[in-house]
């Protein structure tokens, strides 16, 4: 199923309940109506899907994880240890890249 298929039945099964009450230049309307009817979606959707992600993005930098002292000493070490370079890698960059050989 396509991302946008999955969200229309997702937005299907959940009811909406809560609302937000914006106001907006006549150039940020008319951006928003471009950019829903680009999409070929209803201008609230439009508006929720645009917010949401940018919430997420956001929020994504809050996202934080806990470790026993011993993992977390042991990751620590290895942020602080040389990078493992991957095979290939130095024989990759031992050449010219196309936009430096043009």
């Amino acid at each position: 199923m396509r991302g946008d298929a999955k969200m229309e039945k997702t937005r299907a099964v959940l009811a909406k309940s809560a609302r937000f009450h914006v106001r907006a230049t006549s150039r940020q309307a008319q951006l928003i109506r471009a950019g829903a009817s680009r999409r070929g979606v209803k201008l609230t959707d439009y508006i929720l899907d645009s917010l949401c992600a940018q919430a997420e993005m956001d929020l994504a930098d809050q996202n934080h994880f806990a470790l026993p002292k011993e993992k977390w000493d042991a990751f620590l070490k290895a942020l602080d240890g040389p990078p493992k370079v991957p095979p290939g890698l130095k024989s990759l960059f031992s050449h010219p890249s196309r936009a430096e050989s043009r």
